[in-house]
């Protein structure tokens, strides 16, 4: 069976809503395992979700994320450098984010940024690229030598399923925020970006720190398929989940609560 067919056969098999539902909770509890795993032993975890726009790095994140604790599992998606940090070591402003013991770190968008729109786009210089490229394998060795478990995701989508991502952006009001005027003109370089990603993948997919490539044209299966494959890289065990028995409520004894009138309450309306 030639790809073309394939990806035709595997696109009228999407999984159904409810399977969808009932495995991403089985996986969300491994989750909350993991979580708990990587307190118990301090471990420091980084993951990095790049690809193209509307490719689903979002979705993925939040369904990560919305089960954990916030103070363990952080959510990193910086803004556009400043002046201050436009001067810096260029990895020196995501490092300032890394995960302390006991914490998982989320990169929405990394240093990877240099390889992708900044050299799309015109944002650095040649020279810069070119170190960039010589040094961020080194820089990922170094990381993961320190002792941070380093992932890195690549979520890939079709052209034509990204174009009709964007047509569901421009007709839905709560979406549009996320088309950007960057978004626009990166559809006008498609061909510069697939050019972009196959020079980075040459040159930083590496075997101390591969590349993992997410199939996203059908974002349920890929953000199952991402969370299966990101617990089964990073070894867990299930600990003892301590009992939690709540202590009686105190007593009002001499306290009286204010009159009602004396607070605003928010109209209920619904």
């Amino acid at each position: 069976m030639s790809k073309k067919n394939s990806k035709k056969q595997q696109a009228n098999q999407k999984i159904s809503k409810k399977k969808y539902e009932a495995e991403l909770a089985k996986l969300q509890v491994e989750l909350v395992k993991l979580q708990r795993w990587v307190q118990h032993k301090g471990l420091k975890i980084i993951v990095l979700f790049e690809g193209r726009d509307a490719a689903g790095k979002g979705g993925a994140i939040k369904r990560i994320s919305e089960t954990l604790n916030p103070r363990v599992c952080k959510v990193v998606a910086l803004a556009t450098p400043s002046d201050r940090e436009r001067n810096q070591w260029y990895f020196q402003r995501y490092v300032a984010h890394f995960p302390t013991a006991g914490e998982i770190v989320l990169f929405d968008r990394s240093w990877y940024n240099r390889a992708g729109v900044e050299k799309v786009m015109g944002f650095c210089t040649y020279d810069e690229y070119n170190e960039f490229m010589r040094s961020c394998p080194q820089f990922e060795i170094m990381i993961q030598r320190s002792g941070i478990i380093l992932v890195k995701y690549w979520f890939s989508v079709s052209d034509r399923e990204q174009e009709k991502r964007f047509q569901d952006r421009i007709k839905d009001p709560t979406k549009r925020w996320k088309i950007s005027p960057m978004d626009l003109h990166a559809r006008e370089k498609w061909v510069d970006y697939s050019r972009a990603k196959d020079d980075m993948f040459a040159a930083t997919d590496i075997s101390e720190s591969p590349w993992n490539v997410v199939e996203a044209d059908d974002k349920k299966s890929a953000r199952l398929n991402f969370i299966s494959h990101f617990l089964a890289t990073v070894p867990y065990e299930d600990l003892p989940v301590e009992n939690i028995k709540l202590p009686p409520r105190q007593k009002a004894l001499d306290y009286e609560r204010p009159p009602l009138q004396t607070q605003r309450f928010v109209p209920e309306k619904y």
